[in-house]
């Protein structure tokens, strides 16, 4: 009898901390290495597997990580350092990269897709943006060459900055200074059906206007939401405004049929004075209400029957990551493999409690971007 309470005890502590972790196929995890503290790469696998997260994306192609993830059941989002794009142009200096960066390590090590550079459109050194389409149609190409384009796909992060609008989200649309080079860019997506990835952090919002954004919009906790005045849509948290507004403004450039997926996304326990809302209390809160709508499939108000590729930023704090505190504080883990805070299921009640702001807060964001944006024609 005895034995039998204890595996009841544990299969229910079983079922409140690790639910999330069952057949969320849409969900990932960034795995950064910007730390001298970080357990080895065997080690990371062994954590993955335990917490049953099947993709994780790495910010460069370390043979290590490469060779230890082999033969196991997590697929790999690898990534070609910004610095590397102008070399990977020329077509034979890509497939010589593709020949010696990944075909050593396919099929037993399931790679699934290369972001080729990271937030470049928003990176201080502007001068590599032109770079960036050739040298993914020259990956591609070498992917084709070497038989390897079936099962790997070529895309790039961008950051949020890239829209010149975002509220409402039927507004969305690209900067100028960016809309020629992203119709390249959506034309190789569209071509290779390859999905547009997005660095979305509703922190950064709240962050920058506390007063005017609820906490509860951004945490994905229960609150009134807001309604775009163009689409009739409801919103009742600010990460789905932000892929629709992404979204949108792929349509206004004629492109309504590539899928959008989140390459980042997550919130730090731990800030400056200045970083308003970097609790440990509110990352617990954000990261739980991700996962289980994840754990949902949802999709996102305009597209509801597609469910949405998050990869969660991050999975451990890295102690070397330069700027502000937060950027060394997004882990759901210590090095240590400690959890920085539990991410299992709460109850509504706990979660709503660990809210600083009242769900009857209302949206009170102005915009004119109705001015700026053409229709879309959705």
């Amino acid at each position: 009898m005895t034995n039998s309470i204890v595996l009841l005890l544990f299969f229910l502590t079983f079922l409140e901390h690790g639910l999330f972790f069952q057949r969320v196929s849409s969900l990932g995890i960034n795995y950064g290495q910007v730390g001298d503290n970080l357990p080895p790469p065997n080690k990371v696998l062994q954590l993955l597997s335990s917490l049953n997260i099947n993709k994780t994306r790495i910010y460069d192609t370390n043979p290590q990580v490469l060779t230890s993830f082999a033969n196991s059941n997590i697929e790999l989002f690898v990534t070609v350092e910004n610095e590397m794009l102008p070399s990977l142009v020329d077509p034979q200096k890509a497939l010589q990269w593709v020949t010696s960066r990944m075909k050593p390590y396919f099929p037993a090590t399931k790679i699934g897709g290369i972001a080729v550079g990271n937030e470049l459109y928003t990176d201080d050194d502007s001068s590599l943006i032109g770079y960036l389409v050739p040298a993914m149609t020259s990956i591609h190409a070498a992917l084709v060459q070497t038989g390897l384009d079936k099962y790997i796909q070529v895309s790039t992060p961008s950051s949020l900055s890239v829209l010149q609008e975002s509220y409402p989200p039927s507004a969305g649309c690209f900067r100028p200074q960016v809309a020629g080079v992203m119709n390249q860019l959506l034309s190789f997506l569209r071509s290779t059906k390859a999905p547009f990835w997005i660095n979305a952090y509703p922190y950064f919002a709240y962050k920058d206007s506390p007063t005017k954004i609820p906490l509860d919009y951004v945490l994905f906790n229960p609150n009134p939401g807001m309604v775009d005045p163009y689409t009739k849509y409801h919103y009742d948290n600010m990460l789905y405004a932000q892929v629709d507004a992404v979204i949108f403004a792929m349509a206004r450039l004629g492109f309504k049929d590539i899928e959008v997926g989140v390459s980042e996304t997550g919130w730090p326990s731990k800030g400056d004075g200045d970083e308003i809302g970097a609790t440990v209390a509110n990352a617990a809160v954000y990261n739980k209400n991700l996962l289980k709508r994840q754990l949902h499939g949802e999709g996102t108000p305009l597209r509801p029957n597609m469910s949405l590729d998050v990869y969660l930023f991050a999975l451990f704090n890295e102690d070397l990551k330069p700027g502000p505190t937060s950027e060394r504080n997004y882990g759901l883990y210590q090095p240590d493999e400690n959890m920085t805070y539990n991410v299992g299921l709460l109850s509504s009640s706990s979660t709503s409690s660990q809210s600083s702001t009242s769900t009857n807060s209302f949206m009170s964001i102005t915009s004119s971007a109705s001015t700026v944006c053409t229709n879309t024609g959705f």
